[in-house]
């Protein structure tokens, strides 16, 4: 699929969509050495905050992902056609630590084009991304006490917030 890059402020995307429906792919590590793993992930956020575009992601500490997103700097969320929603579920639901799930699932990493985080061959939207603030979520915070409900092991998510540097798509998510 041949990728131009987006202005974030041209992109024609449903964004619920993009984590609800289709998920997408967190990756983080380092393409050149060979160091990183991504999962699929449907919670999180896009906006503008600190003067500055961001994509939020959360992971859990037990997620094998965690230790790459405390590693390295910076991630990448890959969107793709609905026709990989099966490499999708596989890679939400195996870990990298038993063995080359992304192998498994079919798909071919990509060297991003600012940082360290690959992508993959196969998306049709990608978000080149530098960390740049971290929290974790504290359950005396929740105002509506169903969301606890979501954490039946008390293993709250780590909120990472990273800018947007580059954006790269298929011509229908905008020029």
């Amino acid at each position: 699929m041949e990728l131009t890059n987006i202005k974030c402020e041209n992109l024609n995307s449903n964004i619920f969509e993009l984590w609800k429906n289709k998920w997408m792919l967190l990756t983080c590590g380092d393409y050149e050495k060979n160091d990183f793993n991504t999962m699929t992930v449907a919670w999180g956020s896009f906006g503008h905050m600190w003067d500055r575009h961001f994509a939020q992601v959360v992971v859990r500490p037990s997620r094998f992902t965690y230790g790459f997103m405390e590693k390295y700097d910076t991630f990448t969320l890959s969107a793709f056609s609905d026709q990989y929603q099966d490499a999708l579920m596989l890679l939400g639901t195996k870990s990298g630590r038993d063995g080359n799930k992304i192998s498994e699932a079919g798909l071919t990493p990509l060297a991003s084009e600012k940082i360290a985080a690959p992508a993959f061959a196969e998306a049709e939207l990608i978000f080149e991304c530098k960390k740049m603030y971290w929290d974790d979520l504290a359950p005396k915070n929740f105002l509506d006490a169903k969301i606890t409900q979501l954490y039946p092991d008390q293993d709250f998510h780590r909120i990472y917030f990273g800018e947007i540097l580059v954006v790269r798509g298929e011509d229908k998510y905008g020029k």
